[in-house]
């Protein structure tokens, strides 16, 4: 007999985990329907912040007072990030609209390198364990993690708030117009420049939020963002490139089928399954749930 009560906490839980994969994913988007680029290195992001985030907590704020590590730490990778896209990534324009993806692909490679072999260097190859956020909670007949619950928290008032930024203020409308038309907005007096820094910095605070966020899940280690980015772009490919309501229906439906199949089917392919339904969802959506089919003049 099929047992309802179990469908439903394994729903509750995919959704919970789908919650957490969505702000890597808005992050990624968010750069791409900006820019036009895929950030490659989004997972080194992700560690800076779980690193930011443990060295505040244990040396700064104390652990009973973790949540004010949290913004510190997404502040200073978006700083970095503003820096990065300034001096590093500016050139990848030839002129104002003309693009150069591989310039691109090659400092974001470079960039994911060297951020990986830095958190080795300075860090070691260790890997250290935050301190749990909460105690487990109970939800129904449902135990789950306090600390996953706080990430879910924290993920759904930072989306939102991006999402009151981006909908509801002159930045917001400034990006959105730089993502449909980077010519035609700069005859409004928008210098897309400075529209491209902003996002960029953005999206890797993002990132760096969900590491924060993440930290006494995941652990913090040099390599903790390999998975994280792995899911994040399945999610976008899923939800439609440069789609953000499509990122976030996206993740929400991997985090529910992974934990179907890990139940129903077999735990040990857990990851297996959401490639399963990108597979699937591309064969009947080339262009994914919201990917727009064509841009015409």
């Amino acid at each position: 007999m099929f047992d309802y009560a179990l469908f439903g906490n394994i729903v509750l839980t995919g959704l919970i985990v789908g919650t957490i994969y969505a702000l890597m994913a808005v992050g990624i988007t968010f750069i791409y329907s900006i820019m036009k680029m895929i950030n490659w290195s989004m997972g080194e992001f992700y560690m800076l912040g779980s690193y930011a985030q443990y060295v505040l907590v244990a040396h700064v704020f104390g652990w009973e007072r973790w949540y004010l590590a949290i913004p510190v730490a997404v502040a200073g990778v978006f700083v970095l990030g503003l820096a990065i896209q300034r001096w590093l990534l500016a050139p990848m324009y030839v002129g104002e609209a003309e693009r150069r993806d591989e310039y691109a692909t090659i400092v974001t490679v470079v960039l994911m390198v060297f951020f990986r072999n830095l958190a080795t260097v300075v860090a070691g190859p260790y890997v250290y364990s935050p301190r749990e956020y909460l105690g487990p909670v109970t939800i129904g007949s449902l135990s789950v993690s306090g600390s996953r619950l706080v990430a879910v928290a924290g993920t759904l008032i930072i989306l939102a708030l991006f999402y009151g930024v981006v909908k509801h203020t002159w930045i917001g409308m400034a990006l959105r117009g730089t993502a449909q038309n980077r010519v035609g907005v700069q005859t409004a007096g928008i210098r897309v420049r400075q529209m491209d820094q902003l996002a960029f910095g953005i999206g890797v605070g993002l990132a760096a939020a969900a590491g924060a966020l993440l930290a006494p899940t995941f652990l913090v280690y040099p390599e903790n963002g390999s998975l994280s980015t792995l899911k994040g772009f399945e999610i976008i490919v899923i939800g439609g490139l440069g789609s953000i309501p499509g990122s976030l229906i996206a993740a929400l439906l991997l985090g529910v089928v992974e934990k179907l199949g890990s139940v129903y089917l077999s735990p040990s392919y857990e990851h297996l399954y959401g490639f399963a339904l990108l597979i699937l969802l591309l064969a009947a959506r080339p262009n994914g749930l919201m990917g727009e089919r064509e841009r015409s003049a």
